[in-house]
């Protein structure tokens, strides 16, 4: 496309995604742009196939140059792009098969409510404690982000509190209302997660966003906010919660599995993983599973026993736990899903098959 006004250009292929109701916008090489709608990507045929110097021509649209330069050293970069009137989006820029390749996600700019967006009222109990270390899970672009902008709002309008957000880049954006809030992107504000996190401790912070725990020292100073008397929200690409203690337990070396797990055993407050299912009836509903810790999972967290949490789970209604299969099977019983949806989407489809 040349002589492209790619700002222009990008403009237009933004406000086909909001007409749409896309979710995401991808930008490759030998291929039409394409937009994620429900789950399912659509190549937007009426605009020409792009090249090199097309994607590079949006990818310095979208990135300072400072951005641009860190992209072409290390040959992906995360960023966040305001649009002109407003609209936002997380993305990523990576090279493949030597050519350039962006992927852009859609931040809406309102945060919704959990109610809005159909999740449990009980996640209301994890925000309403001063104290603990609460993940929401699942994998990439499954709404982990946007449950836990609901949780921080839900403070920021209930509580007096001191909110500090590390992201890499920032997603949402707050409007201070109860409380203060300080966001901070990494490598913009901070030069890493850890280093935030660090620093955390002498800001007079009651409650810590990590937005991703990439590494054994983030999870470790992150445990150890929780144990201080700070709420820590967190994210863990894993896809479920006895895999996500295993991962977290993993990152250390053998020799301090022990201590993290006493740890882990006193500080977690919750796990909470989520999926995004298409909707019959259009759009996209969450399922989702969540574990309580109690003095049942907190022994099992010591005794290195975290096979068993999922029984602790799918028998623990009483105690607020949900089962992702039971969150399945009430979609598919109030005509939300289908049922090969269901089964597509839950981890244990044998034990769906029992419960349908």
């Amino acid at each position: 496309m040349a002589g492209v006004d790619y700002k222009r250009e990008l403009k237009e292929l933004v406000d086909i995604v909001i007409t749409e109701n896309g979710s995401d916008l991808h930008l490759s090489v030998g291929v039409h742009p394409l937009i994620r709608v429900t789950g399912s990507l659509v190549p937007l045929l009426k605009k020409p196939i792009l090249t090199d110097q097309d994607v590079e021509g949006f990818a310095r649209v979208l990135m300072n140059e400072r951005r641009f330069q860190s992209f072409t050293e290390h040959l992906d970069v995360d960023f966040a792009y305001a649009h002109a009137d407003g609209v936002r989006f997380r993305g990523n820029a990576f090279f493949q098969s030597g050519s350039m390749s962006i992927a852009l996600r859609l931040i809406p700019n309102q945060i919704r409510t959990l109610e809005e967006l159909g999740l449990p009222p009980i996640l209301e109990s994890f925000v309403q404690r001063t104290q603990g270390f609460f993940l929401c899970v699942g994998p990439v672009g499954q709404g982990k982000s946007t449950t836990l902008a609901a949780m921080v709002e839900y403070i920021n309008n209930n509580r007096a509190d001191h909110i500090v957000t590390i992201e890499d880049p920032i997603e949402y954006l707050y409007d201070p209302k109860k409380a203060l809030i300080d966001q901070r992107e990494v490598g913009v504000d901070a030069l890493s997660f850890e280093s935030a996190l660090n620093s955390v401790f002498r800001q007079d912070v009651d409650v810590i966003l990590v937005g991703e725990m990439r590494n054994a020292d983030t999870i470790g100073t992150a445990v150890t906010a929780a144990e201080t008397g700070h709420l820590v929200l967190a994210t863990l690409h894993t896809n479920n919660a006895s895999q996500t203690i295993d991962r977290i337990i993993d990152s250390f070396p053998e020799g301090q599995h022990n201590q993290i797990r006493m740890q882990l055993a006193g500080s977690l407050a919750g796990i909470f993983s989520q999926r995004l299912i298409p909707r019959i009836s259009g759009g996209l509903i969450p399922a989702y599973e969540l574990l309580i810790n109690n003095s049942a999972v907190a022994n099992l967290i010591r005794e290195a026993r975290t096979h068993e949490i999922q029984t602790i789970i799918e028998t623990g209604l009483e105690h607020g736990m949900i089962d992702m299969n039971r969150s399945l099977l009430e979609l598919v019983q109030r005509g939300e899903i289908t049922v090969e949806n269901a089964f597509a989407y839950s981890t244990n489809p044998k034990g769906l098959e029992r419960l349908m």
